[in-house]
């Protein structure tokens, strides 16, 4: 990945010197539940058995109207670390990632007469304080729709690399773009759709429109990386890269993988399959059009 000729973005909150963040909103109760209209995160072995309330619907269009979504959210804990030091080379590429989605969303939402309105990316450890709570690093990579800012706590990095087994830059660069994706989501008001069907419906629904909303996310990340391969900053074999962290963070697996049994009905994430699948489309088409997981039959 040529992460060097990307533009970087400026919408970045380094946090990473800070202890804690400070003392963030009550958003109640621990255990594991994972709320849409909350933080969206990248599945971790927290957020094995995860719950987000939600319905499928075939109702979300990719060009929906926007809106403020409302966010409620409960956390686990357990920190993770990484450097703080402004010269890092991973931290720059993290920034130059984030601003080449600016650079793609930017142009796709102009195209169809809409402005792109970029998110603030805030690098924490251990623990920080969102629009969404005050939450640990034990949740991964997440999204709050309330302040529209992603959170990476990049120690996630490290346990992608060594403990998932899915190493390299754009693996990395996937997780970025996947939390962008639920941005995109936000701003065309399918994330507050979802969120006002949430508590009327039955667990099994619930996760299973999760599942529909993580993918689609996925496919969002795989548009970027299209957009990213006509520039000719990404190929193939980054997109490879990109496969073997899906796979590593498909609910199956990570449920094998934690000597349970597999139970599709708490699926909130979807499979590795899907996972890599939904993220393979949206790299080979390059179209929003492509990544509409709530009317698809089969995912």
């Amino acid at each position: 990945m040529r992460w060097n000729d990307m533009r970087e973005s400026q919408n970045v909150d380094d946090r990473e010197g800070q202890s804690g963040g400070g003392g963030g909103g009550g958003f109640g109760g621990g255990g594991l539940r994972l709320g849409v209209g909350g933080i969206v995160a990248v599945v971790v072995v927290g957020l094995l058995f995860g719950k987000s309330p939600m319905e499928m619907l075939g109702l979300i269009s990719q060009l929906s109207g926007g809106g403020a979504p409302q966010a409620q959210q409960q956390r686990p804990q357990t920190p993770a670390t990484t450097t703080a030091n402004a010269n890092d080379p991973n931290k720059l590429m993290v920034k130059k990632v984030l601003g080449d989605t600016e650079d793609t969303w930017g142009r796709i939402f102009k195209a169809s007469g809409r402005t792109y309105t970029a998110p603030t990316l805030v690098l924490f450890q251990g623990s920080v304080a969102s629009g969404c709570g005050q939450t640990s690093s034990a949740v991964g990579p997440f999204y709050c729709p309330t302040d529209q800012k992603l959170y990476i706590d990049r120690g996630f990095f490290d346990e992608l690399r060594n403990r998932f087994g899915a190493p390299g830059e754009f693996a990395e660069a996937y997780v970025v773009a996947h939390e962008v994706g639920h941005h995109v989501q936000n701003l065309l008001g399918i994330s507050e759709k979802v969120s006002q069907r949430e508590r009327q419906v039955s667990k099994a629904q619930a996760n299973a429109l999760s599942v529909r909303l993580e993918l689609q996310a996925d496919c969002f990340a795989g548009v970027w990386g299209h957009d990213a391969e006509q520039r000719q900053l990404v190929n193939g074999q980054d997109m490879d890269q990109a496969l073997v962290a899906a796979n590593a963070i498909g609910d199956d697996t990570l449920q094998r993988n934690a000597g349970r049994n597999v139970t599709p009905d708490s699926f909130t994430h979807g499979t590795s399959d899907q996972r890599q699948r939904w993220f393979r489309k949206g790299f080979d088409s390059g179209s929003v059009d492509e990544c509409n997981t709530f009317t698809a039959k089969q995912l």
